[in-house]
């Protein structure tokens, strides 16, 4: 291959060019975060609940070393469905291309390729963060600094609670990217709807959102990301005891066997599955159709806004 550039599907391509609202969406949630055979299928229900928000769904991830912005459902077969798909950060981007592989994009490479593509606006369902042996290993999500130089804005619940969320928040700070809560004050823990800290502003309609988002572009001042978080309501979270208990079991088998790096998350997802016959699984996949809906509310308010001329 020599043609390296960015493909784009035939639908994702035409609301570009048009301006209608599009939603950027993760692969590596398909390929490493969601069992087989479910992951196929709560992929597509994710591409229609963007839809069903009014917006365009552009799953991103790379085939044959092409990297594509809006997955055909061909595609997204192949991603969901064969061995050996590898986990793409931004800095595996190139080497992914280069070498021909088929790749899942994280909640960087997703940022960084949405953001260049053009789209403002990417659902997912929980953030990267630090480790809880940050101090060790030194071990943080390469999300953060994405987010600190790429002006997108991403819809979560939060960041996943096998991670040290309140050092997430103080380098999400330190690295100037905004956070707002969706109708809420506290900062949501992914599985459970409170992750134990406060937030210094929030958000109550898309709308405001996409004012948020405005203003950035317009004060031209802050080129990084806005997070969205967007915390599951009480009666559709984990139940509070089975989480705790089934992180501090997942944890302590992480640890006895070596697990690290880029595997520690889809241990811990795994282990949260088995662990709770599956309840997981089903609070996971509420999380990210929440998300989808908002984020494709949020597209539609930001299109409808009207541009301003430059001074």
């Amino acid at each position: 291959m020599t043609d390296f550039q960015i493909r784009y599907g035939e639908e994702v391509a035409r609301a570009l060019r048009d301006g209608r609202p599009v939603v950027a969406l993760e692969s590596t949630i398909v390929s490493h975060g969601l069992p087989r055979p479910d992951n196929l299928r709560v992929a597509r229900e994710i591409e229609q609940a963007v839809r069903d928000g009014g917006a365009v769904p552009a799953t991103i991830g790379m085939v044959g070393g092409q990297l594509m912005v809006g997955l055909d459902d061909a595609e997204l077969t192949r991603l969901a469905t064969v061995d050996g798909v590898a986990k793409l950060s931004v800095r595996d981007l190139a080497v992914a291309a280069a070498t021909g592989a088929d790749g899942a994009t994280t909640v960087a490479a997703t940022s960084a390729v949405a953001a260049a593509a053009g789209i403002g606006v990417f659902a997912t369902g929980g953030l990267g963060g630090v480790h809880r042996e940050a101090t060790q290993t030194f071990d943080e999500s390469a999300d953060l600094t994405t987010l600190a130089r790429t002006p997108i804005a991403v819809v979560c619940a939060g960041v996943k609670s096998i991670l040290d969320v309140g050092a997430t928040l103080e380098r999400l700070e330190t690295l100037g990217v905004g956070v707002v809560g969706y109708r809420t004050r506290r900062f949501p823990g992914f599985f459970v709807t409170d992750g134990g800290f406060d937030l210094d502003w929030s958000v109550d309609t898309p709308e405001l959102v996409a004012a948020v988002l405005a203003a950035r572009t317009e004060q031209g001042v802050h080129g990084g990301g806005l997070l969205v978080a967007n915390p599951l309501p009480e009666d559709e979270q984990l139940d509070r005891d089975v989480h705790d208990r089934t992180l501090a079991e997942g944890l302590s088998r992480m640890a006895a066997e070596g697990v690290t790096g880029k595997a520690v998350t889809p241990f811990l997802l795994a282990h949260f599955h088995s662990a709770t016959k599956g309840a997981s699984l089903a609070v996971n996949v509420r999380i990210i159709l929440r998300n989808a809906d908002l984020a494709a509310r949020i597209a539609v308010a930001a299109t409808r806004r009207p541009a301003v001329a430059p001074a």
